[in-house]
């Protein structure tokens, strides 16, 4: 039964994409070539790598904080050595609590990677309407998101005029023509 169905939808799908026109599209190359991406991604690149600096400090302090404890343990009484296991143990939920603030699920990271990619998804996105409009376009496919495209024929691929696009309204080409 569920192979009925799904040589059915097969079926119904092939007379669908039949009538439609396909594009595809490269939206990660299509950021490579965009120099504001660029720019972007290398501040946040340095944004993470000065999160990792950090929090690469933190634990240097906690691990010789550690060893100080480890190593002065027998020498220690009653509150001291609580106190002491205290700012260990203190330093160590510093250090995971930052690195799941930053780099986990809900992290910041996230959320800074998300604002700095969604204007440019933005500017793709009605790029790849405006392309898609103009050459009557039916189904747009982007490459770059795991869909194995096992063969694709050039007058297919938009990816070139999707850029073209892009790149002739960007602030730089405004710009110099400002100054001709």
């Amino acid at each position: 039964m569920k192979k009925f169905k799904l040589l059915i939808f097969l079926f119904a799908f092939t007379l669908t994409v039949s009538a439609q026109k396909i594009g595809v599209v490269d939206t990660n190359y299509i950021l490579n070539k965009l120099p504001q991406y660029k720019d972007a991604e290398a501040r946040l690149t340095e944004q993470i790598t000065n999160w990792q600096n950090e929090i690469q400090t933190l634990q240097t302090e906690f691990d010789k904080k550690k060893e100080a404890l480890e190593n002065e343990r027998v020498l220690l009484v009653g509150d001291q050595l609580k106190l002491r296991q205290k700012e260990v143990d203190d330093l160590d939920k510093k250090i995971k609590t930052m690195i799941n603030n930053r780099f986990g699920a809900m992290g910041e990271i996230n959320n800074v990677r998300s604002n700095l990619t969604k204007p440019f998804q933005d500017q793709i996105w009605n790029a790849i309407r405006t392309v898609s409009e103009k050459n009557t376009l039916g189904i747009v496919l982007d490459k770059s998101n795991n869909i194995s495209v096992i063969f694709l024929d050039k007058k297919y691929d938009y990816t070139d005029k999707v850029l073209d696009l892009l790149l002739k309204n960007s602030p730089e080409k405004a710009a110099e023509k400002k100054k001709k």
